[in-house]
């Protein structure tokens, strides 16, 4: 391989996947860790020797960690993480090391039938096409990276004939929906246990991020109380244990984004207790609809 890259002299090298490459220096099988640290310690050798940039291809483990030697991700620069869905044709580029910038930077790409292409502006992807408000759905704003992007929150509410109702969720953390409905049940009055549950996003987007419970309680409450909310309503905070609606991190820019995108109606922790979010929810949807739930 380094004869070749002396003959082509390219401009970019890119190696893949560094455990399928050997070197004779070493008598390891390839993908090894000697053998990787032996490839890995070359190539970073050749790109400082010839002033060259090497993009290195690496497997990942089940658990989504760098395959192989811990000394691969601390000999180079950058690390990336390409992840997606099997069920989304979303790809994003996360950076977990970056020497020469931020690490807070995400890159957004579709696969499509041409190949991968970049989503330069990802903001409507992960909204609903409805034109009327629904019950059951709320807007969050996640943050991913740098990037504030809205993102919808649906939420399904039936009767169950189970002596155990279920609780199916999709896109959004069980633990993080089972703790919101024991909330919304002591704190807020809505009483959910008899209940069968759905919470799902829209796009194929997982929210992990603890900023996105107050839109999940939400949609939840306007599932339950069949009762829509309004289009143009964003919901942006942490919930405690103890009903009290905490700020996001980068709340700024959270509303911000909210804002350039339309929704001028944003409910956060200026609402002290979800208690209270749910009034100044309900209360922005009651204007020539039903009557305003009692919570």
């Amino acid at each position: 391989m380094l004869g070749q890259v002396d003959a082509v002299k390219p401009n970019l090298l890119i190696v893949d996947s560094v455990q399928t490459v050997s070197s004779s220096l070493n008598d390891g099988l390839a993908g090894g860790t000697s053998q990787v640290r032996e490839v890995a310690s070359t190539l970073i050798r050749v790109a400082k020797e010839r002033d060259l940039p090497v993009l290195i291809v690496g497997h990942v483990t089940k658990d989504g960690s760098i395959a192989g030697p811990r000394t691969l991700e601390h000999l180079v620069d950058v690390v990336c993480h390409f992840e997606g869905d099997r069920q989304s044709a979303l790809r994003f580029v996360r950076s977990l090391k970056n020497r020469f910038g931020s690490t807070e930077e995400v890159g957004c790409f579709e696969m499509t039938g041409d190949g991968i292409q970049e989503v330069a502006d990802p903001t409507g992807l992960f909204l609903s096409r409805s034109t009327q408000p629904v019950s059951g759905t709320c807007v969050a704003v996640t943050v991913e990276g740098r990037r504030a992007l809205p993102v919808e929150v649906q939420a399904l509410i039936v009767n169950s004939s189970s002596p155990q109702p279920r609780r199916v969720v999709n896109g959004v953390d069980g633990s993080r929906v089972a703790m919101l409905l024991a909330v919304l049940e002591r704190r807020a009055g809505l009483k959910l246990g008899d209940a069968d549950v759905y919470v799902s996003t829209v796009g194929g987007i997982t929210l992990t991020e603890p900023g996105a419970d107050l839109a999940i309680a939400l949609a939840i409450a306007s599932a339950a109380r069949d009762t829509p909310l309004p289009g143009n309503l964003a919901a942006i905070g942490e919930i405690s244990l103890a009903g009290e609606v905490r700020a996001a991190s980068a709340s700024d820019r959270r509303r911000s984004e909210g804002a350039r995108l339309g929704f001028s109606t944003i409910v956060g922790d200026e609402a002290a207790t979800l208690r209270e979010g749910l009034r100044r929810a309900f209360a922005a949807a009651q204007t020539g609809g039903p009557a305003v739930p009692d919570f």
